[in-house]
């Protein structure tokens, strides 16, 4: 394996684990000094593990279209939502005219990022990254019981599907150039999916996970300029369309739901004489 081969590696390993700093549980694993009779019984217990994370996933996929259709009409029915992406497409035009021109020759005689660390942040910011870590984040959640992760990582596959589906769709039809003359240029493919991710995780676990994410995100966005690989009128729209299908669909799935159940605060009053309340947790079910 050489050298850069270790580089890639390592980086899909760091945006793993960005994932998991929101909390996806460790795994354990068994110890190899196990007598015969264990060893066959672990070995019932890992079939059986096995099974479930089949069973889970195919479970999460039948659902899966009707789930994708109802989370792209939420997120591109909403006035706010198709608000901003008209103002970023309003401004894209605009920038079109001659900003981008002057801002693509500016960082083309100054440009800041070279060889690993441009790649890194093309490694770090390319959908199919994405993709991998949340498919990663997704099965060892499964494997762990874990609802809550599960719910989050298949939530976070769900924004991102969206998001690249609208981004490719938009690359078809307006089909221009690059500064540096590849096809597709707007919008930034790696802008949106990185700014989808950054608004997923920003919507679940808040400003600690978030503003991190989204600087990591504005990393990316300005290496595709600096690279000559998009134009700033590229990164503008593909930053809009990512925060917005992110914190969209996470935000349709943002409450806790447990075997068809939501989860919500109850808080009974048990005493009557004194009317003190007692804090805990309810289960409701819609009809």
């Amino acid at each position: 394996m050489n050298v850069n081969s270790l580089k890639s590696l390592w980086l899909y390993i760091c945006l793993a684990s960005l994932f998991f700093i929101a909390g996806c549980a460790n795994n354990s694993y068994l110890s190899q000094e196990q007598s015969t009779i264990k060893y066959q019984n672990e070995s019932s217990t890992e079939s059986s593990k096995r099974e479930s994370v089949f069973d889970a996933a195919k479970e999460d996929l039948d659902k899966w279209p009707d789930r994708l259709w109802s989370d792209t009409k939420a997120t591109f029915t909403k006035a706010d939502n198709i608000a901003a992406l008209l103002l970023a497409g309003g401004a894209s035009i605009a920038m079109h005219q001659e900003t981008d021109e002057k801002i693509a020759d500016y960082l083309d005689r100054h440009q800041k990022l070279h060889n690993f660390k441009d790649e890194s942040l093309n490694i770090l910011g390319h959908p199919t990254t994405h993709f991998a870590a949340s498919s990663l984040w997704y099965f060892l959640s499964v494997n762990d019981n874990d609802d809550v992760n599960r719910e989050r990582a298949w939530t976070m596959r769900t924004a991102l599907t969206i998001t690249w589906l609208s981004t490719m769709g938009l690359k078809a039809i307006r089909d221009n150039e690059t500064p540096n003359g590849k096809d597709w240029a707007w919008p930034s493919g790696h802008t949106s999916s990185s700014f989808t991710v950054a608004s997923v995780l920003d919507e679940f676990y808040g400003p600690k996970v978030g503003i991190p994410a989204y600087a990591l995100a504005t990393l990316v966005a300005y290496r595709m300029m600096d690279s000559g690989d998009h134009w700033g009128s590229d990164i503008v729209f593909g930053a809009t369309l990512g925060w917005v299908v992110g914190h969209s669909v996470a935000g349709e799935h943002k409450k806790l739901e447990l075997a068809g159940f939501e989860v919500v605060p109850f808080i009974p009053l048990t005493d009557q004489t004194t009317q003190e309340p007692a804090i805990g947790i309810g289960f409701l079910k819609r009809f």
